[in-house]
């Protein structure tokens, strides 16, 4: 016989657990490496950790009237490839909401504004090592930015590639392991999921995001 243990509650919860101790062994240009002590239980043989201590990013999937999303084509030198990704950009200005930033990136990267903004999904990029969140955004009502409007890209991101492409078809280079870059691949699944409803299920631009270590 089979038996059947209560259907939890689907969703993370901030832990208790004591930090003891948290000081920086690393200071980068773009994020550090932090060092914590904690206890899993009071009481319990203290714990050590490093991680890298990330500021955050958030990620747009434009979207247009016809149901395209707009790809871009970036090379990664870490990984030695040249991936097709989706416009994203750090949290590092100061008080700039996560919604104003996720606009400032899609005008930087992409030459868009949006008139419509939803969240798609929130997720850690490696939790096991990282503190990094990501928020990945729905942007459509889109309109071009004027040539002499538009920010000049520098660096790898002077070479950027664009491509706007069925949503179905990116699905499917997904599916197919042709896409890798984390954000492209929560989001799209994410908008193919969203779009059986109409995106009538999705939060709104400006919700909360209480999950983020530095937003608590």
């Amino acid at each position: 016989m089979t038996t059947h243990a209560p259907r939890p509650h689907l969703e993370d919860a901030l832990s208790p657990r004591r930090v003891l101790a948290s000081e920086p062994v690393y200071r980068g240009r773009i994020w550090d490496v932090r060092s914590d002590t904690f206890e899993l239980a009071p009481g319990s043989e203290p714990l050590r950790r490093d991680f890298i201590d990330h500021p955050g990013a958030v990620a747009i999937l434009p979207m247009d009237r016809d149901g395209r999303v707009l790809l871009l084509r970036q090379y990664r030198h870490p990984v030695g490839m040249d991936l097709w990704e989706i416009p994203a950009g750090l949290l590092d200005v100061d008080g700039e909401s996560n919604l104003d930033a996720a606009a400032r990136e899609l005008a930087e990267e992409a030459d868009l504004t949006a008139s419509e903004w939803h969240v798609l999904a929130d997720f850690f990029n490696s939790p096991g090592s990282s503190s990094e969140a990501i928020r990945i955004y729905l942007a459509r009502g889109l309109t071009v930015i004027p040539h002499h409007e538009r920010h000049e890209r520098t660096h790898e991101e002077s070479e950027i590639v664009f491509a706007w492409v069925d949503l179905d078809e990116a699905v499917g280079a997904v599916l197919q392991g042709r896409l890798h870059n984390p954000s492209a691949v929560v989001g799209l699944l994410a908008a193919h999921a969203a779009s059986r409803s109409g995106f009538a299920e999705l939060r709104p631009g400006d919700a909360p995001w209480p999950a983020h270590p530095a937003q608590r």
